[in-house]
């Protein structure tokens, strides 16, 4: 959520960062519904200020025995009393305007992000390691073409169970998911620097608020019930720890990880990876949020996304890291990384991590604030999340990367220790 008092103080930057978007000017209007709430509580203050003097005045005019003027006041002090909720009513709905608006409008871009249109602009960072190689003869099969052969992805049962965009995993490779999140909290937790968290994964209103999930992305998540809601990514309860709190800033910064069910709706996916597990409505992902301070967050981003970056290095995976262009950003984030893991079956990269840094625009709406020891004032909090990694498409990286001749499948060494004594996983009998 954006402050409107930096937008007053200099319209003509917020505009040029709406721009960068590819949104209209919005500074003008803004500036103008403040000026509405700012005239509605001036107004209601007039009003209240009036109606206190003028009963203060009843008892003198009752002292001086002047019966029509205290009479007089009385009526005055009525009307007011009476006018009393209409002033409130207005002063609400001019600052609930006011506040829509901002809420509508994403957070604008760091200078140094690229500009551009959609995912064709976004730039190449770095890229690590090499595809792995396989016979010129032999075409690297689809992970669903991998698990269907195991006979260990079962997608018919999942949609008589649930419908499309679910899988039921099994045997080895129900196995190895839970061994892809268990390598990952363990290597975050044990050389990373961060606190395991296992949050709920129901969570009401306000917290999906506070990461901005709600309310222009509703129809991205699923509802559970009256003002609850399944979390599409462990990020809104994480970030939400520091909600409506001020922390020590010696205490900062905090860097949470959790690996959680995750659910969205895919509204917007209609045709798009409808084989696989690409995109699916039920999913787990290891999550990583970062609560620091205004002047460390640029390297705390590089930081989170170094630790993203190090669970497929581990895995041996060929990965590129690539800057997000200005039309391609989420609508939280000043700045993102997306990492993307390449997919021989596919002959593609495709994104496994993205790690964003939002400045304070998460904890304005959340009011997470922190204080100095020697500091007169609070000041918000800037928030961070990655995904450290997708675990689902960890999965899939794995299949399609450790993929045999005979559709059997390599274990990578690094979870060997995960998968009691089995390194292969080979089709079920």
């Amino acid at each position: 959520m954006h402050d409107i008092r930096l937008i007053r103080d200099d319209p003509q930057a917020f505009d040029r960062g709406l721009a960068r978007r590819s949104l209209p000017a919005r500074a003008a209007e803004l500036i103008g519904l403040d000026e509405r709430r700012k005239a509605a509580i001036a107004e209601n203050q007039r009003a209240q200020e009036r109606r206190n003097a003028a009963s203060k005045e009843i008892g003198a005019a009752m002292g001086r025995k002047d019966a029509a003027a205290a009479e007089a006041l009385k009526a005055e002090v009525a009307e007011l009393k009476a006018k009393m909720p209409e002033l409130d009513a207005a002063e609400k709905a001019a600052a609930a305007e006011l506040d829509a608006a901002l809420m509508s409008l994403p957070n604008i871009p760091f200078d140094e992000v690229p500009d551009g249109k959609d995912e064709n602009d976004n730039v190449e960072v770095r890229r690590v390691g090499t595809p792995p190689k396989f016979p010129d003869d032999f075409k690297p099969k689809e992970h669903y073409e991998l698990g269907e052969g195991l006979g260990l992805m079962d997608f018919e049962s999942a949609a008589k169970l649930s419908g499309a965009r679910f899988v039921v995993l099994k045997g080895a490779l129900a196995r190895l998911e839970r061994a892809l999140m268990q390598f990952m909290l363990d290597l975050h937790t044990t050389e990373h620097g961060y606190q395991e968290i296992n949050p709920p994964v129901l969570v009401r209103d306000d917290a999906m608020f506070g990461t901005a999930q709600l309310p222009k992305f509703r129809d991205d998540q699923f509802a559970a019930g009256d003002s609850f809601w399944l979390i599409p990514t462990a990020e809104v309860p994480m970030t939400n720890l520091v909600r409506d709190a001020i922390t020590d800033e010696k205490k900062l910064p905090l860097r949470f990880t959790a690996g959680t069910l995750c659910f969205r709706a895919e509204a917007g996916a209609a045709g798009r990876d409808t084989r696989g597990m690409i995109r699916q409505h039920q999913f787990e992902k290891v999550e990583l949020v970062s609560i620091t301070t205004p002047e460390d967050a640029l390297a705390e981003h590089e930081r989170m996304t170094a630790c993203a970056e190090e669970v497929l290095k581990r895995l041996d995976l060929h990965f590129r890291t690539i800057t997000l262009c200005t039309g391609d950003m989420g609508f939280s984030s000043r700045k993102t990384y997306d990492i993307e893991v390449w997919l021989p079956g596919q002959d593609r990269f495709r994104e496994i991590s993205s790690c964003s840094v939002c400045g304070d625009f998460q904890a304005r709406r959340m009011n997470a604030r922190t204080k100095a020891a020697d500091a007169k004032s609070t000041r918000f909090v800037h928030t961070l999340n990655g995904s450290g990694v997708a675990v689902g498409r960890a999965l899939v990286a794995v299949l399609e990367n450790y993929q045999n001749l005979d559709g059997s499948i390599t274990i990578p060494e690094v979870l060997w220790p995960y998968m009691g004594g089995l390194t292969r996983i080979e089709k079920a009998i």
